[in-house]
């Protein structure tokens, strides 16, 4: 069987595990009106509107009646009906009958029926289908009820608030347990709790959903990673902007952000009775630079980038812990060129953004090719060069990617980046994105080797997205135990009892004053609390500090520090200068091992 076709199967059964689902929900808790239950990617949920509340608790009840179901071999049936029919069988389902009634005239209307080995219809739901014609095909020990949350209807707040009830199903158990130890390693490296186990960030509700609050330690590891990515992007000929956080609102009307984008912008404040906006992004502020002078061909391509703070305003409901706020810091760059420069311009663009990937550690990199949506701007001919050009340079990396049909911007084609982490999900990163409408709204130019005044091509790049849900991808794919040259911690000096803690002090000013020699950053801690050792080590891993340098009698003899990694591991032991002169190395090389 290929992949394709058992994925369809686990589709397959995954819907048919819902109508179970459903089936028991609604017996269990009469008066129970369903809703809608669709597969998902690995596993289900159903919609329900529950005569009263059920917790995470009620869940083992409803897989026990489930099981019952499925061993009872049900036949589920699929039925055509008459839109009079199917409203007749529906007249007190409210959420079905709205679905039958928005049916196109003449579409065929289907229910599947759940019926016992005599024929008896148990149970049925409005459905296209399809499904497994027996609960026979469906392994009663391969599923499972995961949680509870609400919903609204149709995806709407002014809809009723639904119970929605999520499970997996799996072809056997052994899928199943593979599936749930993947989401028990999921669990232990979120971002949200690893961020409160390492002191790296909070989110204050109080003063301000979706805002991020950079402590000492993710201070450390951002300071890093910005001077990282500024070092590189003037090494690959960028220039680095700073822009003002708020502008009069007729940029933002002239890019037609305030036309596409409204409904994520914050309200205009009225300074000096003119309305200014939070910026929600960089770009119109990046045209204001170029069109402070004009421009020669001579002068492109100009490569600016800043890692310009935005505001978007983003439901309650979504905000998810650094993944989706409403307050970040976009590292953004806009290339302005000519049409001659264009290729060569994406083709260096994708490899020095693929580099950077490569260098924090990630390798299975994916493109995606967004082409022109319906509704668009720009020459035809504009739009296949790019396209042209976006392809070539993909193809040029020797990159995996697919075609998203339609899924470019109103104003030009684009490249997604996807990634995989260490557990091998795949997170939408990076965007190369073309520009035909700014150009032409900001009338934008410049001079031509023949003299004439010409549209310069406009090309938008987000490379890590945003530092923030960077960050966030960052703490789940290392599960917190980051490379030595990000890490906030790098090395802890642990003196075996009170007596060797003036040595432990030396080790520390010794690796501090290499630091201030060489210019290169080695963060040191001392542990000089009244703990026991094996204490302080346990506390040192739990931290996940690369180095430990244990110091006691032998070690303050010979002049040396012995080594215990983060995993238990042990290196030799080494004179302080040596082991300095290995963590450098490591960090100038941005190693990803220890």
């Amino acid at each position: 069987m290929s992949a394709s076709q058992k994925e369809e199967r686990l589709s397959l059964i995954r819907h048919s595990v819902s109508h179970v689902m459903a089936q028991a929900v609604t017996t269990l808790f009469p008066g129970t009106k369903a809703a809608i239950g669709p597969s998902i990617e690995n596993g289900f949920y159903y919609d329900f509107l529950l005569p009263g509340p059920i917790a995470n608790e009620d869940l083992p009840a409803i897989e026990a009646e489930m099981k019952k179901l499925i061993d009872s071999k049900l036949d589920l049936v699929r039925v055509e009906l008459s839109r009079e029919e199917a409203l007749k069988r529906f007249a007190s389902e409210e959420f079905k009958t709205e679905l039958i009634n928005e049916l196109p005239p003449g579409e065929a209307i289907t229910v599947y029926e759940n019926r016992d080995s005599l024929g008896t219809c148990l149970w049925a739901d409005l459905c296209r289908g399809p499904h497994v014609a027996n609960t026979r095909e469906i392994n009663s020990a391969a599923f499972r009820l995961m949680n509870i949350a609400g919903a609204y209807w149709r995806g709407d707040e002014n809809r009723p608030m639904l119970t929605r009830i999520y499970g997996t199903a799996w072809e056997n158990p052994k899928d199943l347990k593979a599936y749930l130890a993947f989401l028990d390693e999921v669990e232990k490296r979120d971002h949200r709790r690893l961020g409160k186990d390492l002191d790296l960030y909070s989110i204050h509700e109080e003063a301000g959903a979706g805002l991020i609050y950079w402590h000492p330690n993710g201070g450390r590891m951002r300071v890093a990673i910005e001077d990282f990515w500024r070092r590189e992007h003037y090494r690959n000929g960028y220039e680095i902007l700073y822009t003002p956080h708020i502008g009069k609102s007729w940029l933002w009307e002239t890019s037609g952000h305030l036309g596409f984008y409204k409904s994520n912008m914050y309200s205009p404040m009225e300074i000096d009775k003119q309305d200014y906006i939070i910026k929600p992004m960089n770009c119109p502020f990046h045209i204001l630079i170029y069109k402070n002078r004009q421009r020669s061909y001579r002068d492109l391509p100009l490569r600016w980038a800043e890692l310009g703070t935005v505001y978007r305003y983003e439901r309650s409901g979504v905000l998810h812990g650094l993944l989706r706020v409403r307050g970040f810091t976009q590292d953004d760059a806009h290339i302005f060129c000519t049409p001659e420069q264009m290729e060569a311009e994406i083709l260096e663009v994708l490899r020095f953004s693929l580099w950077i990937w490569k260098v924090f550690g990630f390798k299975d990199i994916k493109a995606y090719l967004a082409t022109k949506p319906v509704e668009s701007v720009g020459e035809q001919s504009r739009w296949d060069a790019a396209l042209e050009s976006l392809r070539k340079a993909v193809e040029a990396e020797g990159l995996a990617y697919e075609i998203d049909e339609g899924g470019g911007a109103f104003y030009g084609p684009k490249i997604d980046l996807k990634i995989k982490d260490a557990l091998g999900r795949e997170w939408q990163m990076t965007t190369i994105q073309f520009d035909f409408n700014e150009p032409e709204r900001f009338d934008m130019t410049f001079v031509d080797a023949d003299g004439q005044h010409k549209r310069p091509y406009m090309v938008h790049r987000a490379l890590l997205g945003s530092l923030e849900r960077f960050f966030g991808v960052l703490i789940e794919h290392f599960g917190g135990a980051f490379p030595v040259w990000i890490a906030p911690e790098q090395i802890a000096v642990i003196p075996v009892a009170e007596g060797f803690n003036d040595y432990a002090k030396k080790i520390t000013d010794c690796l501090r004053a290499r630091s201030r020699e060489s210019g290169c950053d080695l963060r040191v801690s001392t542990e000089l609390d009244d703990d026991r050792l094996n204490a302080k080590i346990r506390n040192c891993q739990n931290r996940k500090i690369p180095y430990m340098l244990v110091a006691g009698q032998r070690e303050m003899d010979e002049g040396t520090v012995s080594i215990r990694l983060r995993d238990g591991r042990q290196l030799e032991p080494m004179k302080i200068a040596d082991f300095a002169d290995y963590v450098q190395k490591k960090v100038e090389a941005k190693d990803l091992d220890l």
